[in-house]
This record gives C-alpha cells, structure tokens and sequence, in this order.
C-alpha cells in the first residue's frame, strides 16, 4: 500500500506537466501509438537540473527533475507548447536523515535521497503520442517499466489537459547559470 499510495503522489507531481499539453488530433488512421515509454531515455543522469521536490506524510520522498537541452531550451525561452524532442525526468528516492551531518548540528535536521524509489519520464512526440496531446509517459521501478494495465490507470499522459501552462512538475528557475 505504501509502494502504491508513493506512486500515486509521484503522479500527481507529474500531472502538472500535463497541464501544458494542448489537445492533438490522432493518426491519419485513427489509431495512434499507446502513451507510455517503455525504455529508458539514454544519458538521462547527465541531464540539467530543473528543481527538486520534497514529498512529506507517508511518502518521504525527494525527487530531482531533470530536463534534456530541449527541456531546458523550452524552459529558459518560456516556450509553450513545448517542442518535439522534451524529455523531462523525474527520479525519486526515500528521505532519511543524516546521521553525519545531524552529529555535526547537534540536531535532526539533515534529510538526504537515500534509495531510489522509481523514476518517471514525460517524452513530446506529436506524431508518436498524438492521442495524450503529444506526450509519453513512462514509470520504471528497479529498471522495469510499468506494463500497460498499471499505466493506462497511473499515467496522466493519458488524461487530457485542461490549459497549457509551465509549472511543469515546479517552475524551472534560472540562477543565472
């Protein structure tokens, strides 16, 4: 349950990129390609930093979000829709407190990612992903990814959005680097 009620938090930080996402007609054919990404994207780790987030309650979760140079490129332009290409990365690990550091300040008070607990994917594709407005949406927990059932119920790339916006995940802010 507690895997569970994590993803659904997870999700619902995710949802926020499908926020943005602008209706797109499907397939000449009708028929477009399902909404989850089932492989990792390449070099994902070597990705900018776009914000971190820090899930409370039952979840205990810190996430770092990663965009490719087109998320990045996207982001700093305020670029709306944004463009084929925007892969945007979330990986979350459980939050635990530093012994270490907590020794150093006499108190608990230092929280570090300790295990990883998934990672998610938002991948824009128009044409591959015409029927989510142009978005993948992709879960991995220990390398796998989730299998069609689990995304079909989890994945907010297979809701539509209601208005475009850039709060993806959190505002992407620029420190001037």
């Amino acid at each position: 349950m507690k895997h569970f009620t994590f993803f659904l938090v997870a999700v619902a930080t995710m949802a926020g990129l499908v926020a943005l996402i602008a209706a797109a007609p499907g397939h000449a054919s009708g028929e477009s390609a399902p909404a989850f990404v089932t492989e990792i994207p390449h070099g994902y780790r070597d990705w900018r930093w776009i914000s971190s987030a820090h899930e409370a309650g039952n979840l205990n979760s810190l996430g770092a979000v990663l965009g490719n140079d087109v998320a990045i490129k996207a982001y700093r332009d305020g670029k709306l829709p944004f463009p084929d290409g925007t892969i945007i990365a979330a990986l979350h690990y459980r939050y635990v407190p530093s012994e270490e550091n907590n020794k150093v300040f006499g108190q608990a008070q230092s929280f570090v990612p300790g295990a990883p607990t998934n990672i998610q994917f938002m991948v824009k594709d128009t044409k591959k992903y015409a029927a989510t407005g142009g978005w993948g949406f992709g879960h991995f927990a220990d390398g796998k990814h989730g299998d069609a059932a689990f995304m079909k119920t989890a994945s907010p790339a297979t809701r539509r959005p209601k208005r475009p916006t850039l709060s993806l995940l959190t505002m992407y802010l620029d420190a001037g680097s």
